[in-house]
């Protein structure tokens, strides 16, 4: 359903309010995006200053994730039943607030802190944000066009990030955290004229409240052992009882939801084979990119000695690519349709993260990198906005945020789990007193893991190609179900059938 105020003309254009809105979800989604990169070239400066060990350190990224990746089930559901502007504006300023308070603090601890809160704010601004896009713009051409444009901000924040990082943090690694705190400032003011109200779900058959305790508790330990795995060792008997801890809270979730008149997750969503295939590459398309990112960051400033700008340079013209990309891929969505496109953009990310293969302690960056840079650029300017919408497609405006927090959660566990794995994989393969080839040898077959993510995400998506419309992927909602009982119990369809 779309806003009164927000409606495009009749000739296809966009109003000024409309522009106005896209641009404050997109800012949020930027922020969301920028941060989570922002932080790991600043690292090593944040522990100088605040006298962090490694270990804590580590937690400063993870407890965003933990925060962001935990909660996002939650904060899905929770646009879908207090309103979606309501839960957007108030997050937005939790995530503002937090911002400041991360670059003032002087101790380990609330830096941690307030790490979290912003990744707490951060899983109910995202699902709420891509539900008010997909309620706001009319399915089809319209909120391609505006999905393409959101989730290229995404990525281009997450590339941005490096460069901004790198930038900053030669003055003062404070800046990295305080950057945010304005710019989201801004965009809730905006927020507070521009965004279309959002009324409260009212037959919604109660609050799920076992389910969202079982929810939030169940990805909060995954995401938490899967981070502690790599130190405390994955066959320890505290991970391999957390993971069953975790099977065993994800069973009880799932009876319950199968119980519940008002469920957090509607599991009939997920009977759905475009659904499925959005979810499964959602989590493939980002683990292996975390994952690629992570080592070949490492392998730029530890082995070949470059700068933290020099890195994130390097990793610019696929977050140029993407940028470039924002305002044609809605039509090319349109033309191609959403699973011809994640297919093609596997294909090259998989080719990207081959070539990378070559690489050696004295590469030449045209030749060797900057070709693996394109292609991943292309990659996920094909496949991130097309997720975005294959996933929303067909679904009730009551259930968009469950579907948007549902995919964000696929994202976010993706890159935790398979970080973990690539880098377990890669000190497995490090000897005690390695030497830099030696180093780089141990890289192998942790990008060989990455290429592997990617192709199982190939693998997984290409079932959709054989779907005869492939410019419509629809998933099998109960709305659907709802109109055709309604249609049948018409006096004109009854008539009819007299």
């Amino acid at each position: 359903m779309t806003s009164p105020l927000t409606t495009p003309a009749t000739d296809g254009r966009w109003t000024p309010r409309l522009w106005g809105t896209l641009l404050v979800l997109c800012a949020a989604m930027f922020l969301d995006a920028l941060d989570v990169s922002m932080v790991g070239v600043a690292l090593p400066s944040i522990g100088s200053e605040l006298d962090l060990s490694t270990s804590t350190l580590q937690w400063i990224v993870s407890g965003y994730i933990l925060g962001y990746g935990g909660l996002l089930l939650l904060g899905g559901r929770t646009a879908d039943l207090l309103g979606r502007r309501q839960v957007f504006l108030v997050a937005l300023g939790v995530f503002a607030l937090a911002s400041l308070l991360g670059g003032l603090v002087d101790s380990g601890p609330l830096l941690i802190a307030s790490r979290f809160i912003k990744g707490l704010s951060a899983a109910f601004t995202a699902p709420a944000g891509l539900s008010i896009i997909t309620t706001t713009f009319a399915e089809g051409p319209l909120r391609n066009r505006a999905l393409s444009i959101y989730t290229t901000c995404a990525a281009t924040g997450f590339s941005m990030g490096l460069v901004l990082s790198g930038l900053l943090t030669e003055a003062s690694w404070r800046l990295t955290m305080l950057l945010p705190a304005p710019v989201a400032v801004l965009a809730l003011v905006a927020g507070l004229k521009l965004l279309p109200r959002s009324e409260r779900e009212k037959d919604h058959n109660g609050y799920d409240v076992p389910g969202a305790i079982l929810g939030t508790a169940s990805m909060l330990l995954l995401v938490f052992t899967v981070v502690q795995a790599p130190q405390v060792g994955w066959a320890s008997a505290r991970t391999l009882l957390s993971f069953l801890a975790v099977a065993v809270l994800l069973s009880v979730f799932v009876r319950v939801e199968r119980r519940s008149a008002g469920p957090l997750i509607r599991l009939g969503v997920l009977r759905s084979g475009p659904q499925i295939r959005a979810q499964l590459g959602a989590l493939t398309l980002f683990g292996s990119y975390v994952g690629f990112q992570f080592l070949v960051t490492i392998y730029m400033q530890s082995l070949l000695g470059w700068s933290a700008l020099h890195t994130a340079l390097a990793f610019l013209p696929a977050g140029a690519i993407v940028a470039l990309s924002a305002t044609k891929m809605g039509a090319i969505v349109d033309r191609f349709g959403t699973q011809r496109l994640i297919v093609a953009g596997f294909a090259l990310m998989i080719t990207g993260y081959a070539l990378f293969l070559r690489v050696s302690l004295d590469p030449n960056y045209a030749t060797l990198i900057l070709p693996s840079m394109v292609l991943i650029g292309g990659a996920f300017a094909l496949v991130f906005p097309s997720l975005n919408i294959q996933a929303t497609s067909g679904v009730d405006d009551h259930e968009q945020g469950m579907v948007s927090g549902l995919l964000n959660t696929s994202v976010q566990v993706g890159g935790a789990i398979f970080l973990a794995v690539v880098t377990a994989v890669v000190t497995a393969g490090t000897p005690a007193n390695p030497s830099p080839q030696a180093v780089l040898d141990a890289y192998r077959p942790g990008l060989i893991v990455v290429t592997g993510i990617a192709l199982v995400g190939l693998l997984a998506t290409l079932p959709g190609l054989r779907t005869r419309r492939p410019g419509r992927s629809v998933v099998v909602a109960k709305s659907l179900q709802q109109q055709q009982e309604k249609e049948a119990a018409t006096p004109e369809s009854v008539a009819a059938r007299d």
